[in-house]
């Protein structure tokens, strides 16, 4: 592996439990790497998650650490940097409001229709993220055994991806987590995020490391590997922990300041 300047995450399942906020484990794993290298997460959430789930845990990073904390909902379609008092939108591809309407409505219809829409579910199963348009078939807030069991095989994903595809052909119809689609502008994943974060921070893809839950082919993370990012492969954030220990260990300690 080249020099390494950056280390890139998902978030859930791999640094956090699902829409749940870090441990003190990672919390206290990701400062040390901040005083190493350049950290960026990238995840399918939107803003408000990644305000609850990591920046609120974070809050007592000093300046230069904030400096070096690159972050990327809804898949890469925003990217925030702090200013030296909040972070902030750097960039934002934000859907329109009939692009919105039509993906909504496309991944309602489409989900009633080969009986994936769940009369019961933990929360709402639609969520406009601004910049993308997500369906959770159990809810936004089902557990992690249920959404696990949902779909193991990932064919009900693909059976509602590819009906709703041909509605929307000016967006990007993808499977992102156990149980949900993701809908953005067209050519926009996590392998666009990773192109933006290389183009404006300067580091090339060879000199990052990414880890990520979904790397099988199909999965959210998958893009980010087949850019060519090296890449590891985790089951659930204890493992993301286990391998960020190892690699503490390989990585110069900062001078005493």
């Amino acid at each position: 592996m080249n020099t390494l300047r950056l280390v890139a995450f998902d978030l859930d399942d791999t640094l956090a439990p699902s829409k749940g906020q870090i441990d003190d484990r990672i919390a206290d794993l990701l400062r040390s790497l901040l005083q190493r290298v350049e950290v960026a997460i990238i995840s399918g959430g939107n803003e408000d998650q990644f305000r609850s789930q990591v920046i609120a845990r974070l809050d007592d990073l000093d300046a230069a650490a904030h400096q070096r904390l690159h972050l990327l909902p809804t898949c890469g379609t925003r990217y925030l940097r702090h200013d030296g008092t909040a972070y902030t939108a750097v960039y934002a591809h934000d859907l329109s409001e009939a692009e919105k309407t039509s993906a909504l409505t496309a991944l309602r219809e489409e989900a009633e229709r080969l009986g994936l829409w769940e009369a019961t579910p933990w929360g709402e199963i639609l969520e406009d993220r601004g910049s993308q348009i997500t369906f959770s078939a159990l809810g936004q807030q089902a557990p992690r055994d249920a959404k696990h069991t949902w779909d193991p095989a990932g064919t009900k994903r693909a059976a509602l991806r590819d009906a709703v595809a041909p509605r929307l052909p000016g967006l990007e119809v993808r499977s992102g987590g156990s149980t949900s689609i993701d809908i953005t502008r067209a050519g926009i994943d996590k392998a666009y995020g990773m192109q933006k974060l290389a183009e404006l921070t300067g580091i090339a893809l060879t000199d990052m490391l990414f880890y990520g839950d979904r790397l099988d082919k199909g999965g959210n993370d998958y893009p980010v590997l087949a850019l060519g990012v090296r890449s590891i492969a985790v089951d659930g954030w204890e493992h993301t922990a286990d391998e960020l220990d190892a690699l503490l260990q390989t990585l110069p300690v900062p001078a005493a300041r």
